[in-house]
Protein backbone atom coordinates (compact mmCIF):
# COMPACT_ATOMS: atom_id res chain seq x y z
CA UNK A 1 0.00 0.00 0.00
CA UNK A 2 1.52 3.32 -1.10
CA UNK A 3 1.44 6.60 0.78
CA UNK A 4 -1.60 7.92 -1.12
CA UNK A 5 -3.66 4.81 -0.39
CA UNK A 6 -2.60 4.90 3.26
CA UNK A 7 -3.64 8.53 3.51
CA UNK A 8 -7.02 7.80 1.86
CA UNK A 9 -7.54 4.89 4.27
CA UNK A 10 -6.68 7.16 7.21
CA UNK A 11 -9.17 9.78 6.02
CA UNK A 12 -11.89 7.15 5.58
CA UNK A 13 -11.60 6.06 9.23
CA UNK A 14 -12.28 9.57 10.54
CA UNK A 15 -15.55 9.67 12.38
CA UNK A 16 -16.25 13.20 11.26
CA UNK A 17 -16.97 11.96 7.73
CA UNK A 18 -19.39 9.22 8.80
CA UNK A 19 -21.24 10.78 11.71
CA UNK A 20 -25.03 10.54 11.47
CA UNK A 21 -27.58 13.07 12.61
CA UNK A 22 -28.61 10.72 15.41
CA UNK A 23 -25.06 10.37 16.67
CA UNK A 24 -24.58 14.14 16.60
CA UNK A 25 -27.79 14.54 18.62
CA UNK A 26 -26.60 11.98 21.17
CA UNK A 27 -23.25 13.76 21.54
CA UNK A 28 -25.17 16.99 22.20
CA UNK A 29 -27.37 15.23 24.80
CA UNK A 30 -24.28 13.80 26.50
CA UNK A 31 -22.78 17.30 26.72
CA UNK A 32 -25.99 18.60 28.30
CA UNK A 33 -25.86 15.80 30.89
CA UNK A 34 -22.20 16.61 31.56
CA UNK A 35 -23.23 20.22 32.16
CA UNK A 36 -25.84 19.11 34.71
CA UNK A 37 -23.30 16.81 36.40
CA UNK A 38 -20.41 19.30 36.55
CA UNK A 39 -22.02 22.73 36.79
CA UNK A 40 -25.32 21.93 38.52
CA UNK A 41 -23.84 18.98 40.47
CA UNK A 42 -26.88 16.78 39.77
CA UNK A 43 -25.82 13.33 41.04
CA UNK A 44 -22.33 13.82 39.49
CA UNK A 45 -20.85 10.57 40.81
CA UNK A 46 -22.90 8.58 38.31
CA UNK A 47 -24.32 11.12 35.88
CA UNK A 48 -20.82 12.18 34.79
CA UNK A 49 -19.56 8.69 33.84
CA UNK A 50 -22.94 7.85 32.26
CA UNK A 51 -22.80 11.00 30.13
CA UNK A 52 -19.18 10.43 29.10
CA UNK A 53 -19.88 6.82 28.22
CA UNK A 54 -22.76 8.10 26.07
CA UNK A 55 -20.38 10.54 24.38
CA UNK A 56 -17.76 7.92 23.54
CA UNK A 57 -20.16 5.26 22.26
CA UNK A 58 -21.72 7.69 19.77
CA UNK A 59 -18.44 8.71 18.16
CA UNK A 60 -18.35 6.89 14.78
CA UNK A 61 -15.74 4.14 14.40
CA UNK A 62 -14.67 4.44 18.05
CA UNK A 63 -15.23 0.71 18.52
CA UNK A 64 -15.70 1.04 22.28
CA UNK A 65 -19.09 -0.70 22.35
CA UNK A 66 -20.93 -3.09 20.01
CA UNK A 67 -24.65 -3.38 20.89
CA UNK A 68 -25.09 -6.26 18.45
CA UNK A 69 -23.02 -8.49 20.76
CA UNK A 70 -25.67 -8.28 23.46
CA UNK A 71 -28.77 -8.88 21.36
CA UNK A 72 -30.35 -12.32 20.81
CA UNK A 73 -28.30 -14.20 18.22
CA UNK A 74 -29.42 -16.14 15.16
CA UNK A 75 -28.60 -19.43 16.89
CA UNK A 76 -30.93 -18.58 19.78
CA UNK A 77 -28.18 -17.54 22.20
CA UNK A 78 -28.89 -14.54 24.44
CA UNK A 79 -25.67 -12.82 23.38
CA UNK A 80 -22.62 -13.32 21.17
CA UNK A 81 -20.04 -15.94 22.23
CA UNK A 82 -17.47 -14.61 24.64
CA UNK A 83 -14.73 -15.67 22.23
CA UNK A 84 -16.08 -13.19 19.69
CA UNK A 85 -16.28 -10.41 22.27
CA UNK A 86 -12.73 -11.21 23.42
CA UNK A 87 -11.44 -11.09 19.86
CA UNK A 88 -13.22 -7.98 18.59
CA UNK A 89 -14.83 -6.21 21.56
CA UNK A 90 -14.08 -2.74 22.84
CA UNK A 91 -13.47 -1.61 26.40
CA UNK A 92 -17.15 -0.97 27.14
CA UNK A 93 -18.13 -4.40 25.79
CA UNK A 94 -16.04 -5.93 28.55
CA UNK A 95 -17.26 -3.53 31.23
CA UNK A 96 -20.88 -4.09 30.20
CA UNK A 97 -20.48 -7.76 31.10
CA UNK A 98 -20.51 -6.59 34.73
CA UNK A 99 -23.99 -5.18 34.10
CA UNK A 100 -25.17 -8.05 31.91
CA UNK A 101 -24.20 -10.66 34.49
CA UNK A 102 -25.62 -8.63 37.40
CA UNK A 103 -22.28 -7.99 39.12
CA UNK A 104 -22.05 -4.21 39.47
CA UNK A 105 -25.42 -3.30 41.11
CA UNK A 106 -25.03 -5.76 44.03
CA UNK A 107 -21.49 -4.49 44.63
CA UNK A 108 -22.85 -0.94 44.74
CA UNK A 109 -25.40 -2.18 47.29
CA UNK A 110 -22.60 -3.64 49.40
CA UNK A 111 -20.91 -0.24 49.47
CA UNK A 112 -24.19 1.45 50.37
CA UNK A 113 -24.70 -1.05 53.18
CA UNK A 114 -21.21 -0.35 54.52
CA UNK A 115 -22.04 3.36 54.67
CA UNK A 116 -25.53 2.99 56.15
CA UNK A 117 -26.62 3.15 59.76
CA UNK A 118 -29.77 1.08 60.26
CA UNK A 119 -30.03 2.31 63.85
CA UNK A 120 -32.95 4.74 63.18
CA UNK A 121 -34.91 1.93 61.49
CA UNK A 122 -34.19 -0.54 64.31
CA UNK A 123 -35.13 2.10 66.88
CA UNK A 124 -38.42 2.85 65.10
CA UNK A 125 -39.58 -0.29 63.25
CA UNK A 126 -42.74 1.51 62.10
CA UNK A 127 -40.46 3.19 59.56
CA UNK A 128 -40.65 -0.03 57.54
CA UNK A 129 -44.26 0.76 56.69
CA UNK A 130 -43.28 4.20 55.37
CA UNK A 131 -40.55 2.63 53.22
CA UNK A 132 -43.13 0.18 51.88
CA UNK A 133 -45.71 2.92 51.20
CA UNK A 134 -43.13 4.84 49.20
CA UNK A 135 -43.01 1.96 46.70
CA UNK A 136 -46.56 2.89 45.65
CA UNK A 137 -45.26 4.70 42.57
CA UNK A 138 -43.45 1.56 41.44
CA UNK A 139 -46.61 -0.49 41.15
CA UNK A 140 -48.96 2.29 39.99
CA UNK A 141 -46.58 3.15 37.15
CA UNK A 142 -46.11 -0.53 36.35
CA UNK A 143 -49.84 -1.01 35.85
CA UNK A 144 -50.14 2.33 34.04
CA UNK A 145 -47.35 1.41 31.60
CA UNK A 146 -48.90 -2.00 31.04
CA UNK A 147 -52.41 -0.64 30.45
CA UNK A 148 -51.10 1.94 27.97
CA UNK A 149 -50.45 -0.92 25.55
CA UNK A 150 -47.13 0.67 24.52
CA UNK A 151 -44.90 -1.54 26.66
CA UNK A 152 -44.50 -5.23 27.35
CA UNK A 153 -44.91 -6.49 30.90
CA UNK A 154 -41.12 -6.71 31.26
CA UNK A 155 -40.67 -3.14 30.05
CA UNK A 156 -43.47 -1.92 32.33
CA UNK A 157 -41.77 -3.50 35.35
CA UNK A 158 -38.48 -1.82 34.44
CA UNK A 159 -40.15 1.58 34.07
CA UNK A 160 -42.06 1.19 37.34
CA UNK A 161 -38.93 0.50 39.36
CA UNK A 162 -37.77 4.09 38.67
CA UNK A 163 -40.29 5.07 41.35
CA UNK A 164 -38.07 3.48 43.98
CA UNK A 165 -35.48 6.23 43.33
CA UNK A 166 -32.72 3.64 43.39
CA UNK A 167 -30.42 3.67 40.36
CA UNK A 168 -28.61 0.34 40.93
CA UNK A 169 -31.93 -1.44 41.51
CA UNK A 170 -33.39 0.04 38.32
CA UNK A 171 -30.33 -1.13 36.39
CA UNK A 172 -30.43 -4.58 37.99
CA UNK A 173 -34.06 -5.11 36.97
CA UNK A 174 -33.78 -3.57 33.51
CA UNK A 175 -30.66 -5.47 32.44
CA UNK A 176 -32.66 -8.68 32.95
CA UNK A 177 -36.17 -7.72 31.86
CA UNK A 178 -35.72 -4.99 29.24
CA UNK A 179 -32.05 -4.37 28.35
CA UNK A 180 -33.08 -2.31 25.31
CA UNK A 181 -34.38 0.37 27.73
CA UNK A 182 -31.34 0.35 30.02
CA UNK A 183 -29.85 3.72 29.08
CA UNK A 184 -33.18 5.60 29.16
CA UNK A 185 -34.17 4.13 32.52
CA UNK A 186 -30.73 4.73 34.06
CA UNK A 187 -30.71 8.37 32.95
CA UNK A 188 -34.26 8.84 34.26
CA UNK A 189 -33.54 7.15 37.61
CA UNK A 190 -30.39 9.12 38.37
CA UNK A 191 -31.83 12.39 37.06
CA UNK A 192 -34.79 12.22 39.43
CA UNK A 193 -32.55 11.27 42.33
CA UNK A 194 -30.55 14.41 41.58
CA UNK A 195 -33.71 16.52 41.27
CA UNK A 196 -35.10 15.59 44.70
CA UNK A 197 -34.68 19.19 45.97
CA UNK A 198 -36.89 20.37 43.10
CA UNK A 199 -39.46 17.56 42.87
CA UNK A 200 -40.21 16.65 46.47
CA UNK A 201 -40.80 19.96 48.35
CA UNK A 202 -43.91 21.03 46.37
CA UNK A 203 -45.47 17.59 46.92
CA UNK A 204 -44.55 17.65 50.61
CA UNK A 205 -46.10 21.06 51.15
CA UNK A 206 -49.20 20.24 49.12
CA UNK A 207 -50.01 17.09 51.09
CA UNK A 208 -49.24 18.33 54.61
CA UNK A 209 -50.42 21.24 56.71
CA UNK A 210 -48.10 23.73 58.38
CA UNK A 211 -49.19 22.38 61.74
CA UNK A 212 -48.19 18.84 60.72
CA UNK A 213 -44.83 20.04 59.40
CA UNK A 214 -44.13 21.75 62.73
CA UNK A 215 -44.45 18.54 64.76
CA UNK A 216 -41.32 17.83 66.81
CA UNK A 217 -40.76 14.10 67.27
CA UNK A 218 -39.38 12.44 70.39
CA UNK A 219 -35.75 11.42 70.44
CA UNK A 220 -35.06 7.89 69.16
CA UNK A 221 -33.98 5.28 71.69
CA UNK A 222 -30.34 4.14 71.60
CA UNK A 223 -29.70 0.94 69.64
CA UNK A 224 -27.24 -1.63 70.95
CA UNK A 225 -24.38 -3.09 68.95
CA UNK A 226 -25.94 -6.54 69.29
CA UNK A 227 -29.15 -5.31 67.63
CA UNK A 228 -27.16 -3.77 64.79
CA UNK A 229 -25.31 -7.06 64.20
CA UNK A 230 -28.40 -9.25 64.35
CA UNK A 231 -30.43 -6.96 62.06
CA UNK A 232 -28.60 -7.59 58.73
CA UNK A 233 -28.45 -11.34 59.36
CA UNK A 234 -32.13 -11.52 60.23
CA UNK A 235 -33.31 -9.33 57.33
CA UNK A 236 -31.24 -11.27 54.80
CA UNK A 237 -32.54 -14.61 56.01
CA UNK A 238 -36.20 -13.60 56.10
CA UNK A 239 -36.27 -11.79 52.73
CA UNK A 240 -34.15 -14.40 50.94
CA UNK A 241 -36.39 -17.24 52.14
CA UNK A 242 -39.54 -15.43 51.02
CA UNK A 243 -38.19 -13.78 47.86
CA UNK A 244 -35.02 -15.49 46.58
CA UNK A 245 -34.73 -13.15 43.57
CA UNK A 246 -34.10 -10.24 45.93
CA UNK A 247 -31.13 -12.03 47.51
CA UNK A 248 -28.32 -10.50 45.37
CA UNK A 249 -29.34 -6.94 46.26
CA UNK A 250 -30.56 -7.39 49.84
CA UNK A 251 -27.82 -9.88 50.67
CA UNK A 252 -24.99 -7.63 49.49
CA UNK A 253 -26.58 -4.60 51.16
CA UNK A 254 -26.69 -6.43 54.46
CA UNK A 255 -23.20 -7.91 54.02
CA UNK A 256 -21.79 -4.40 53.69
CA UNK A 257 -23.72 -3.29 56.76
CA UNK A 258 -22.61 -6.31 58.79
CA UNK A 259 -18.97 -5.57 57.92
CA UNK A 260 -19.51 -2.02 59.20
CA UNK A 261 -21.28 -2.92 62.42
CA UNK A 262 -19.41 -6.03 63.58
CA UNK A 263 -16.16 -4.09 64.12
CA UNK A 264 -13.80 -6.97 63.26
CA UNK A 265 -13.26 -6.32 59.52
CA UNK A 266 -12.62 -2.60 59.45
CA UNK A 267 -10.34 -2.86 56.40
CA UNK A 268 -13.00 -4.67 54.40
CA UNK A 269 -15.62 -2.16 55.44
CA UNK A 270 -13.47 0.79 54.41
CA UNK A 271 -12.67 -0.87 51.08
CA UNK A 272 -16.35 -1.49 50.39
CA UNK A 273 -17.17 2.13 51.25
CA UNK A 274 -14.34 3.73 49.29
CA UNK A 275 -12.04 2.06 46.76
CA UNK A 276 -14.36 -0.73 45.62
CA UNK A 277 -17.42 1.52 45.59
CA UNK A 278 -15.62 4.13 43.49
CA UNK A 279 -14.24 1.62 40.99
CA UNK A 280 -17.60 -0.09 40.49
CA UNK A 281 -19.38 3.27 40.21
CA UNK A 282 -17.10 4.28 37.33
CA UNK A 283 -17.46 0.92 35.56
CA UNK A 284 -21.23 0.87 36.02
CA UNK A 285 -21.69 4.45 34.86
CA UNK A 286 -19.65 4.34 31.66
CA UNK A 287 -20.95 0.92 30.61
CA UNK A 288 -24.59 1.95 31.11
CA UNK A 289 -23.94 5.20 29.27
CA UNK A 290 -22.41 3.23 26.41
CA UNK A 291 -25.76 1.52 25.78
CA UNK A 292 -27.27 4.90 24.83
CA UNK A 293 -26.70 4.53 21.11
CA UNK A 294 -28.80 6.72 18.85
CA UNK A 295 -30.92 3.87 17.47
CA UNK A 296 -32.17 2.90 20.95
CA UNK A 297 -32.21 6.22 22.79
CA UNK A 298 -33.64 8.69 20.28
CA UNK A 299 -37.28 7.71 20.19
CA UNK A 300 -40.65 8.88 21.52
CA UNK A 301 -40.49 5.86 23.82
CA UNK A 302 -37.50 7.36 25.66
CA UNK A 303 -39.35 10.63 26.25
CA UNK A 304 -42.36 8.69 27.55
CA UNK A 305 -40.14 6.63 29.87
CA UNK A 306 -38.60 9.77 31.35
CA UNK A 307 -42.06 11.32 31.89
CA UNK A 308 -43.43 8.13 33.45
CA UNK A 309 -40.38 7.97 35.68
CA UNK A 310 -41.28 11.40 37.00
CA UNK A 311 -44.83 10.21 37.65
CA UNK A 312 -43.52 7.11 39.45
CA UNK A 313 -41.19 9.13 41.65
CA UNK A 314 -43.89 11.67 42.49
CA UNK A 315 -46.44 8.99 43.41
CA UNK A 316 -43.87 7.22 45.59
CA UNK A 317 -43.20 10.47 47.46
CA UNK A 318 -46.95 11.00 47.88
CA UNK A 319 -47.46 7.42 49.06
CA UNK A 320 -44.97 7.84 51.89
CA UNK A 321 -46.46 11.20 52.88
CA UNK A 322 -50.04 9.93 52.94
CA UNK A 323 -49.15 7.01 55.18
CA UNK A 324 -47.16 9.45 57.32
CA UNK A 325 -50.32 11.56 57.72
CA UNK A 326 -52.29 8.48 58.75
CA UNK A 327 -49.63 7.47 61.27
CA UNK A 328 -49.63 11.06 62.56
CA UNK A 329 -53.35 10.86 63.33
CA UNK A 330 -53.14 7.37 64.82
CA UNK A 331 -50.27 8.42 67.09
CA UNK A 332 -52.10 11.48 68.31
CA UNK A 333 -49.84 13.91 66.48
CA UNK A 334 -46.52 12.41 67.57
CA UNK A 335 -45.26 11.54 64.07
CA UNK A 336 -44.33 14.25 61.58
CA UNK A 337 -45.69 13.08 58.20
CA UNK A 338 -42.75 14.70 56.39
CA UNK A 339 -40.58 11.71 57.25
CA UNK A 340 -42.81 9.63 54.94
CA UNK A 341 -41.38 11.36 51.85
CA UNK A 342 -37.98 9.93 52.83
CA UNK A 343 -39.35 6.44 52.18
CA UNK A 344 -37.96 6.59 48.65
CA UNK A 345 -34.59 4.93 48.34
CA UNK A 346 -32.45 8.01 47.64
CA UNK A 347 -30.12 7.90 50.66
CA UNK A 348 -29.55 10.36 52.30
CA UNK A 349 -30.93 13.07 49.98
CA UNK A 350 -34.59 12.32 50.72
CA UNK A 351 -33.99 12.33 54.48
CA UNK A 352 -32.19 15.66 54.23
CA UNK A 353 -35.16 17.08 52.32
CA UNK A 354 -37.51 16.04 55.15
CA UNK A 355 -35.19 17.86 57.54
CA UNK A 356 -35.03 20.99 55.34
CA UNK A 357 -38.79 21.32 54.78
CA UNK A 358 -39.48 20.61 58.46
CA UNK A 359 -37.09 23.34 59.60
CA UNK A 360 -38.68 25.84 57.22
CA UNK A 361 -41.89 25.49 59.24
CA UNK A 362 -40.23 25.09 62.63
CA UNK A 363 -36.55 26.08 63.02
CA UNK A 364 -36.36 23.92 66.16
CA UNK A 365 -37.39 20.81 64.25
CA UNK A 366 -34.71 18.16 63.72
CA UNK A 367 -36.15 15.35 61.60
CA UNK A 368 -33.01 13.98 59.95
CA UNK A 369 -32.49 10.91 62.13
CA UNK A 370 -36.23 10.17 62.20
CA UNK A 371 -36.31 10.41 58.38
CA UNK A 372 -33.31 8.10 58.01
CA UNK A 373 -35.46 5.21 59.25
CA UNK A 374 -37.92 5.36 56.32
CA UNK A 375 -35.04 6.26 54.01
CA UNK A 376 -33.06 3.08 54.64
CA UNK A 377 -36.33 1.12 54.74
CA UNK A 378 -36.88 2.42 51.21
CA UNK A 379 -33.60 0.85 50.11
CA UNK A 380 -34.84 -2.50 51.36
CA UNK A 381 -38.28 -1.86 49.87
CA UNK A 382 -36.95 -1.10 46.39
CA UNK A 383 -34.86 -4.27 46.47
CA UNK A 384 -37.93 -6.27 47.50
CA UNK A 385 -39.98 -4.68 44.70
CA UNK A 386 -37.22 -5.64 42.27
CA UNK A 387 -37.30 -9.20 43.58
CA UNK A 388 -41.08 -9.35 43.05
CA UNK A 389 -40.77 -8.28 39.41
CA UNK A 390 -37.85 -10.61 38.72
CA UNK A 391 -39.57 -13.59 40.32
CA UNK A 392 -42.69 -12.97 38.23
CA UNK A 393 -41.27 -11.99 34.84
CA UNK A 394 -37.62 -13.04 34.49
CA UNK A 395 -37.32 -15.83 31.93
Amino acid sequence: MNIVESFINFISTMGIFSITLGQAAMILISCILLYFAIVKEYEPMLLLPIAFGMLLTNIPNSGVYHPEYFKPQADGAAMAPFSEIAAHGGIFDFLYLGVKFGIFPPLIFMGVGAMTDFGPLISNPKSLFLGAAAQLGVFVTFFGSLLSGMFSVEQAASIGIIGGADGPTAIFVTKTLAPELLSAIAVAAYSYMALIPIIQPPIMKALTTKKEREIVMEQLRPVSKTEKIIFPILVTTVIALILPDATPLVGMLMLGNLMKECGVVERLSKTAQNELMNIVTICLGVSVGATAVADNFLSPQTVLIILMGLVAFSISTAGGLLLGKLMCKLSGGKINPLIGSAGVSAVPMAARMSQKVGQESNPKNFLLMHAMGPNVAGVIGSAVAAGVFLSMYAK
